[in-house]
């Protein structure tokens, strides 16, 4: 259960390596967290994660999960669970992808949707299952500005993202009344491994706003958090300019 200040005692990271997911378990640890799962695929960047938890005071598990292998979620997941109750799920996994060679190849693309989309979708929903079953907790989806409106320059990506948006959402509402909060996550870009090389966009922000973003959100539970907070006003600004003026943009 969470404690009178609202932070999960235990936490679920769907992406152990992520570095959001990681910046947002350390902040969490800092405050009262003690029981970290981390998911992902077995790894020494999964070990050292787990490791530098561990030296916060954490009692931190590795486990052994793959976003792409959706028919062992059910068994992988179920395990975790079983453990005992989960506070907190940060669904924290997805690729960028490569916006050429996936337009090129058509098995790179969807290899981003499998990732980001029907992974998410058949981890979350099994996620959501248990968390309603002991009655508590969230669920905390990363999606992305990139989902609120397809751009030339990566609509693979984005485009796997508005149907996670979309999921997340749809979601949040069918668990409402029922103790579980979904919240769900929009950051521009951050500055990470993933985005390394990029030419770095407008309000630019980093895993640890992200992490920050994310606490705040949980103690207010918020159902849609974004990161910067500006970024709500421009996408929503976005959302309404024309498409033949938007193809047009440096966007």
């Amino acid at each position: 259960m969470k404690d009178a200040f609202g932070t999960p005692q235990s936490l679920l990271v769907l992406g152990g390596t992520s570095e959001i997911g990681l910046a947002t378990a350390r902040r969490l640890v800092a405050r009262r967290t003690r029981t970290v799962w981390l998911a992902g695929r077995p790894s020494p960047g999964l070990e050292k994660a787990a490791a530098g938890l561990r030296d916060m005071g954490a009692d931190v598990r590795t486990v052994a999960f793959d976003a792409l292998d959706s028919e062992s979620h059910e068994a992988t997941l179920g395990k975790i669970f079983a453990e005992g109750d989960i506070d907190m799920v940060l669904l924290a996994f997805g690729i960028l992808g490569d916006q050429a060679r996936d337009e090129d190849e058509p098995l790179s693309a969807v290899r981003v949707a499998q990732t980001n989309y029907t992974g998410a979708v058949s981890a979350g929903l099994v996620c959501a299952r248990s968390l309603q079953a002991q009655g508590h907790g969230s669920l905390v989806v990363l999606s992305s500005v990139a989902g609120e409106r397809a751009r030339r320059s990566n609509f693979i990506y984005g485009s796997s993202k508005a149907g996670l948006d979309a999921f997340a959402q749809g979601l949040g509402d069918a668990l409402h009344g029922t103790g579980v909060h979904v919240m769900v996550v929009r950051p521009g870009f951050v500055r990470s491994k993933m985005t390394a090389g990029l030419e770095e966009a407008p309000m630019a922000t980093t895993p640890e706003a992200v992490a920050l973003a994310i606490e705040t959100g949980l103690r207010r539970r918020s159902e849609t958090v974004w990161v910067p907070g500006a970024l709500r006003v421009v996408m929503s600004a976005l959302r309404h300019v024309p498409r033949t003026v938007f193809r047009r943009l440096p966007v």
